[in-house]
């Protein structure tokens, strides 16, 4: 992967304030021609540079007010187990649509999961239902966001 130049990074910030930016307009913001753009833009999509473009939708807004963070342990794999408990939690979790994200961690907990659901109710039957009942999963702590004090989608250039 080549260095990104700061024509690269000018584009890529003007995209990730605004993913429906036309090449005129994002052409206009760098001082280059649409069509330069055009091929930057397809090159940086080539390289994986730019992941995909999404719509980002606000939680609250679509029925979604209670996000918790979760702190998960797992029991530790045996001899005896034929998949890794690692491997089993990693799958179930693509497969639970209140995780919104999984990170692996180092340190006493194995992983963090960020969890969108409707209310205390949709969280309790999350955890006791799911959660807790996944073969792999030995222990869990949860926070409640009270505040969200910054999110952003844009990484820094």
């Amino acid at each position: 992967m080549e260095t990104l130049d700061k024509l690269d990074k000018l584009i890529l910030s003007t995209l990730q304030a605004n993913g429906r930016a036309s090449y005129d307009q994002i052409a206009e913001r760098v001082c280059l021609s649409p069509s330069a753009v055009l091929r930057r833009v397809k090159r940086l999509e080539t390289d994986g540079v730019i992941d995909r473009y999404v719509a980002l939708l606000k939680p609250e807004r679509i029925g979604l007010g209670l996000m918790a963070h979760i702190n998960v342990r797992l029991e530790k794999s045996t001899e005896n187990q034929q998949r890794n408990p690692r491997d089993l939690f990693r799958a179930s979790v693509q497969t639970w649509p209140e995780v919104v994200e999984c990170d692996a961690l180092s340190g006493e907990m194995d992983y963090f999961l960020r969890v969108l659901v409707p209310d205390m109710s949709a969280y309790s039957h999350f955890v006791m239902e799911t959660l807790l009942k996944h073969p792999s999963v030995q222990d869990c702590r949860t926070s409640f966001v009270l505040d969200r004090v910054k999110a952003t989608t844009a990484l820094p250039l």
